[in-house]
């Protein structure tokens, strides 16, 4: 049965732990990840009110190599980047373990994460490896894929799915009177980042119900 756990680790235990300090405000949001046996290159969007500051410190940052500007928003930019070191547990979690990042966003001295794992197994040997290479994490939460009345049995995860029911009650999507920063507000984030969370959310959907269901 399929587990969604919600961790927090130290920012040193990632990549961009040289930026995130020099830049205490900026926040890093994973939008996804591509790994491979020697890099794991993810796409990420970087918010904060000196974009172009966070580029001249990350190019002296050990741990990424070939950051891209992507695309631009109003305070958000979307990079991508190989990350070369500090990156055992994740890839470990992809080629090992099975387990999916579902969500991860770093600030300062932290990254909280977001993984589901397909068994309870496959959290155990994650936590054993955590251990073994002595790698400090924080469980906040775990839920499992029948948890009722949550979006969790669609892979969605808290973010996701109070941003969609939020715009579902708020008539975002039947109301042409409602907009996109009337529901981020009632939600206290931006609309650059409840556009995220809604980009992100509709693409689970469609992947766990309309692709699944055809196969």
């Amino acid at each position: 049965m399929s587990l969604f756990g919600e961790f927090t680790i130290p920012a040193e235990k990632l990549a961009l732990q040289y930026t995130l300090e020099e830049l205490p405000e900026m926040v890093i949001e994973i939008e996804r990840v591509v790994a491979t046996d020697e890099f794991l290159t993810p796409y990420f969007w970087a918010s904060g009110d000196d974009l172009e500051e966070f580029e001249a410190v990350s190019e002296s940052d050990p741990t990424v190599h070939n950051l891209r500007r992507l695309d631009d928003f109003e305070r958000s930019t979307l990079f991508r980047a190989d990350w070369t070191e500090n990156i055992e547990t994740i890839v470990y979690a992809y080629t090992q373990v099975g387990a999916t990042i579902l969500e991860a966003t770093g600030q300062y001295d932290e990254w909280n994460l977001c993984m589901r794992f397909d068994e309870h197994e496959d959290l155990h040997q994650f936590q054993h490896y955590c251990d073994e290479q002595e790698i400090s994490f924080q469980l906040t939460r775990l839920h499992e894929l029948t948890q009722p009345r949550t979006g969790s049995q669609y892979g969605l995860t808290a973010k996701q799915y109070d941003a969609l029911v939020t715009a579902y009650e708020m008539e975002y999507f039947s109301s042409g009177d409602m907009t996109l920063a009337d529901v981020a507000a009632e939600l206290d984030i931006t609309p650059q980042s409840l556009s995220k969370l809604l980009h992100r959310a509709y693409q689970t959907l469609v992947e766990q119900t309309l692709v699944v269901n055809s196969q």
